[in-house]
Parts: structure tokens; sequence; C-alpha cells
């Protein structure tokens, strides 16, 4: 059996254990550790946890999730009741839209949590179907200091290791992370912490799984 076929099998043995997912409709690619997941979901949440499924795979690279939503009948929700329901939970200064069961969430916030928080809060909401973030992070940190602050988080965080080739590169308030990483767990330890800073506006990632 080829590493691709090994991988491909891991994956969709990893998206069955998940008792959060119906794997009815999902079938599998790999090429080379960069995974395609295709088919349909019912869900919104089970879109994203069918992709954080395949990241928790050994020699899975990158995700490519091309699952659709698709909603049964009895979680439709119209545009005016979904855009209610979503504006309940965000948080202040963020307002959500929603057209055809896909929510887009503008405003803006003063950290880079909130705008996840923000994402977290409509996400599992029925009748959703895909989230747009266009939330803007408005802070008045000296951007000079944001290449410390990110460094710092960095070095605290427990998954990963101190001799890490994880590089940090700001560009004003935004944040670009190069080097390797071994898992998928460790880049999102590193996003998170990049996210977390004080300051920061936006993350590019250029991070590699070694897998």
């Amino acid at each position: 059996m080829t590493k691709t076929q090994d991988i491909r099998d891991a994956v969709e043995l990893e998206l069955s254990y998940d008792p959060l997912i119906d794997v009815s409709d999902i079938t599998v690619k790999n090429i080379n550790g960069e995974v395609a997941l295709n088919g349909t979901v019912p869900s919104f949440p089970q879109y994203l946890e069918a992709a954080a499924a395949a990241r928790r795979v050994s020699g899975v690279k990158k995700v490519h999730n091309h699952l659709e939503v698709t909603l049964p009948s009895g979680d439709y929700r119209d545009d005016p009741m979904l855009t209610t329901m979503a504006n309940i939970v965000v948080p202040d200064g963020v307002e959500a839209t929603a057209k055809n069961g896909n929510l887009t969430l503008t405003g803006t916030v003063s950290y880079g949590t909130e705008r996840t928080a923000a994402e977290d809060a409509v996400s599992g909401l029925t009748g959703v179907r895909n989230v747009t973030d266009y939330i803007e992070i408005i802070n008045d940190a000296d951007p000079v200091d944001v290449t410390v602050y990110v460094q710092d988080a960095l070095d605290r965080y427990a998954l990963i290791l101190d001799d890490s080739d994880v590089t940090v590169d700001t560009d004003r308030n935004t944040v670009t992370l190069s080097g390797h990483v071994r898992t998928w767990a460790e880049h999102d330890a590193v996003i998170d912490a990049a996210w977390m800073a004080v300051g920061v506006y936006d993350v590019r990632d250029d991070l590699y799984i070694t897998g």
C-alpha cells in the first residue's frame, strides 16, 4: 500500500471515528499529504469538524475543505431570522448579515481574540451554511512592539519547542509566520499565539508542516 493510500485511509478512519461527523457523503483524496475533502455535510459545525479531524492525522500537510453544507429542511432559517439570531450573539461593534444561510460579519474589534469569538458565536447557529469574516481589528498598539509581543507568546507556549525555527516578521500590524512545525497542533498553537498578541491586525501563514 502506498503512503498516499495510507494517509487517505487514515483520514477516512479518523472521520468515521469522530462522533460529531456524518461521513455518509464525504470523500477523501490525498496527493503528497495535501488532503481534499469533497461532498456534503448537514451542518456548518460538521464542515469545520471534518477539516479539524483531517488535520489530526499524521502526514497531512494541508487540508482543502471543499465540503458543502446541505441543511435538512427542518434546519432552514430565512435571512431575516438568521440575521437576527446572529446579531444577538456577536460582540459589540460587530454586525452579521445573512444571505441564503451564508453569514457575513463586519465591523471593528480591538483584538484578534474578539474576532475569533464572533466567528465561534455564529458558527453553531442552526441554519448557518458558511461564515465570511470581514471584521477589522483596530488597536493603538505600536507596530514596533508587535513582533516582541508575538515572539514572547510563542516562547511561552508548551506545544512549541525551544529549538523551533518559526520566525516572526511584522509589517506594521500584519504578522507573517514562517518556518517549520511538526504537526497541525503545533501549527495551530503558533497561529493562535500570534492572534492573541496585542496590536495584531492580520496573520499570514507561511508555516510548513513536516508531518
